[in-house]
């Protein structure tokens, strides 16, 4: 996954989040983007119109992003958005775990998974170390821990 996409995401989301939270507390109800002002508008894409022209190189990458989040389910949309402040609240040490079971996750198959998960919640801390020391995960980009 490109994180930087994901940093600009949060950015433009926390970004529309505190613009919107003093009316969001107001007891009047937030227009409809076809109401919303050109100004409006212009401060909830700037983020990402100015990411779009600063990185040609991840233009694809941007709209491929766009696209699958666009056929998530609601469900599957909160619970990427709770998987971002997760991430967010999570120690170095937590972060190398996450990445390794995740890329371990991804090689096997439903048993297999469900399998890990049992025996990864019954290791100690000093099991799930030497766990992780064993099953490295491939090494994270630069930006990933923003």
């Amino acid at each position: 996954m490109n994180t930087t996409f994901h940093r600009h995401l949060r950015l433009a989301a926390l970004t529309m989040l505190f613009a919107v939270a003093p009316a969001a507390a107001a007891p009047q109800a937030l227009p409809a983007w076809d109401q919303l002002t050109g100004a409006q508008r212009e401060q909830l894409i700037a983020p990402i119109r100015a990411r779009w022209n600063a990185e040609p190189e991840q233009r694809a990458h941007m709209l491929e992003r766009a696209e699958r989040w666009q056929q998530l389910s609601p469900d599957q949309r909160a619970r990427a958005h709770q998987g971002v402040r997760r991430w967010k609240h999570m120690s170095p040490a937590q972060r190398d775990e996450a990445r390794a079971l995740y890329a371990r996750m991804r090689t096997l198959d439903e048993d297999g998974r469900r399998a890990l998960k049992a025996k990864w919640r019954a290791m100690t801390t000093a099991e799930r170390k030497a766990w992780v020391a064993a099953n490295p995960a491939p090494k994270p980009r630069d930006d990933c821990d923003e």
